[in-house]
C-alpha cells in the first residue's frame, strides 16, 4: 500500500472535515503540529507521528492532477490535501487511507490512489507505535543516517512536493545527501531531477533483477555503510571500479519523441519597478503562442500564471533565494524551474525550461533566433544554451537511458560580449559565423551549432566555442 494518500475535493476541507478524518484512528489518538502549524500529525501515545497531513492546497491550474497522479480531479478550482503515513507501520497506512476517504466524502471528490481509500471505518491501532524520530528528521524522511536522508516515494511521478522540498532543505542544512527510493515504473518530475544534485544524492529504483539501481546513471546499488552506494564489479581496480549497469536501465526504445531544452540567465537592477518572470513569459509565448499556464513554490503548480505575484513572493523572501516551478497547458507540455537570487549586480534569474514534442510534431528551432533577440534586447540576457534531446513528450524522466541533449545554439548577452577583449566574441573557430542581435553598437551574439540529435558534433562545436570565448 502506498505511503502517500491524497484527497482531491471540490470544496475546501473545513476544520470539522479534518477532525473527522483525524478520528480515523479513534478518539484517543493524539494530534500534534509541525512546520508552524502547516503540518498536522496523528500521533501515538508517546507523541510519535503515525500520519502527517499537509495543509489543503487550492489548485487553479489544469492538468496537474493528471500529470502527477494520473487521476481525474474535480472541476477547477479544487483542493489538494496530502497525507503521508509513517513507513513500515501498516496501521498508519490504513489511517492515511481512511483519513483521505472521509475527507473526500465530506468535502466532495475522490481520493488517490482509489485502493488506499476504500474504508471509512475506524482503524484499530491500539498499541501501535513508531521508532523514535531524530530531531533533524522531517515528515517526508523515512530513514536518516549520518550520511543521507532517505525518502520512499510510491507515486506515478516523484514531484517536488512541499514534503520533498522540506526534505531537500533539511538534508542540505544538515550536510547530508538525499536519496529518493521508488518502485519500478515511477518517473521523476524534471523539477526533482534538476534539484537532486550529485553524490551521495541519488534516485534509487527498485528492480526485480538487480535489486536497486541509480535511475539517472543505471549503476547497480546496494545498501552499505548507511546509504545506497554503487556495487563494485568483481574485476574492479583502484582506478577503474567497472560499476555494473542495470539491464533494465539499458532497455531503450526509439519513440521519435523530442524535447527542446533551454537554460538561460538574466540579471536586472534591483529597484521597485522590477517584475520577474518576464523573460520566461516571452520565451514561452514565442515558442508556443501562449504564456505559461501556472506556477507555484512546489508541485503541483497551483496558481494561475502571474509575474507580479511571483515577484511579490521573491521580494518577501529576499535576500534569501527563491525557487519556483512553472507549467504549461496540457496540450503543449512545458515545465520550467526558476531560481531567483540577489547578487552584487542586482537580481538574477536562472531558468531551466523544456517543451515536449511527439514524433509527428515539429520542434520550432526556426524561432530560436527571435527568442534570443527578445531576451537580449528586452530582458538583460547574460547567456543561454539551447539543446534538443531524445526524451519523452510528457517531460517525465524515466529510469532509463535517454542520452544527452545536443546543443543547437548558444547566446551571449550584450554585456558579456562587451566584456570580451577585442573581437573574440565575433570571430570564432566555428563552421558558422555568429549572428549579432540588437543594436550594432552593443550587440548580443547568437552562435548556431550543428544540433543533430543523432551524433555529438554539437557538443564538440560547443566545447570549441567555450574554450575560444574563455581565451583558452
Amino acid at each position: 500500500m502506498t505511503k502517500d494518500v491524497i484527497a482531491l475535493t471540490e470544496r475546501m476541507p473545513e476544520p470539522l472535515h479534518v477532525l473527522a478524518g483525524l478520528l480515523s484512528g479513534g478518539p484517543d489518538k493524539l494530534v500534534g503540529t509541525e512546520g508552524d502549524g502547516a503540518v498536522v500529525q496523528l500521533c501515538d501515545e508517546q507523541g510519535r507521528p503515525l500520519v502527517s497531513i499537509e495543509a489543503p492546497l487550492l489548485v487553479q491550474v489544469a492538468g496537474e492532477a493528471e500529470r502527477l497522479l494520473g487521476a481525474t480531479p474535480p472541476p477547477l478550482p479544487f483542493w489538494w490535501t496530502e497525507a503521508r503515513a509513517t513507513t513500515g507501520v501498516a496501521e498508519a497506512e490504513r489511517l492515511a487511507g481512511t483519513f483521505a476517504a472521509r475527507l473526500a466524502l465530506l468535502a466532495g471528490g475522490a481520493a488517490w490512489p482509489p485502493q488506499a481509500a476504500r474504508n471509512l471505518a475506524v482503524v484499530e491501532s491500539d498499541g501501535v507505535g513508531v521508532a523514535p524520530i531524530p530531531a533533524a528528521a522531517q515528515p517526508a524522511v523515512d530513514v536518516l543516517t549520518d550520511k543521507v536522508a532517505v525518502v520512499i516515494q510510491d507515486r506515478p511521478v516523484v514531484a517536488m512536493t512541499a514534503w520533498l522540498a522540506d526534505a531537500f532543505r533539511a538534508s542540505a542544512n544538515a550536510g547530508l545527501g538525499l536519496q529518493i527510493v521508488s518502485p519500478a515504473g515511477t518517473t521523476l518530475s524534471p523539477a526533482v531531477r534538476d534539484t537532486l544534485g550529485d553524490w551521495p544524492s541519488r534516485w534509487v529504483v527498485q528492480d526485480e533483477r538487480e535489486g536497486y539501481y541509480d535511475g539517472r546513471s543505471g549503476a547497480v546499488l546496494a545498501w552499505q555503510h548507511g546509504m545506497f552506494a554503487t556495487v563494485a564489479s568483481p574485476d574492479a581496480t583502484p582506478t577503474d571500479l567497472n560499476t555494473p549497469v542495470a539491464a533494465t536501465f539499458q532497455e531503450v526504445s526509439e519513440t521519435g519523441e523530442r524535447q527542446l531544452a533551454l537554460t538561460f540567465r538574466t540579471a536586472h537592477p534591483a529597484d521597485d519597478r522590477l517584475v520577474l518572470g518576464g523573460a520566461l513569459e516571452a520565451v514561452w509565448s514565442e515558442l508556443t503562442g501562449a504564456p505559461p499556464a501556472g506556477w507555484g513554490t512546489a508541485e503541483p503548480a497551483n496558481l494561475p500564471w502571474s509575474p507580479r505575484q511571483l515577484t511579490d513572493v521573491a521580494f518577501e523572501r529576499a535576500p534569501e533565494p527563491s525557487w519556483f516551478v512553472v507549467v504549461g497547458s496540457p496540450g503543449r507540455p512545458g515545465l520550467a524551474t526558476v531560481r531567483v537570487t540577489r547578487t552584487k549586480a542586482g537580481v538574477e534569474e536562472e531558468v531551466t525550461l523544456a517543451f515536449g514534442y511527439g514524433a509527428d510534431e515539429v520542434v520550432p528551432t526556426e524561432a530560436l533566433t527571435r527568442v534570443a533577440e527578445v531576451l537580449a534586447t528586452r530582458h538583460n540576457l547574460l547567456s543561454m544554451l539551447v539543446q534538443i534531446r531524445k526524451a519523452r513528450r510528457d517531460l517525465a524522466v524515466p529510469p532509463r537511458f535517454e542520452g544527452p541533449g545536443v546543443p543547437v545554439a548558444f547566446v551571449l548577452g550584450a554585456e558579456e560580449v562587451r566584456r570580451m577583449p577585442g573581437d573574440r566574441a565575433r570571430r570564432t573557430p566555428l563552421s558558422q559565423a555568429p549572428v549579432p542581435l540588437g543594436p550594432r553598437a552593443r550587440p548580443a551574439m547568437y552562435y548556431p551549432l550543428p544540433g543533430d540529435p543523432s551524433d555529438l558534433a554539437g557538443w564538440q562545436e560547443f566545447e570549441r566555442l567555450v574554450r575560444h570565448l574563455k581565451g583558452a
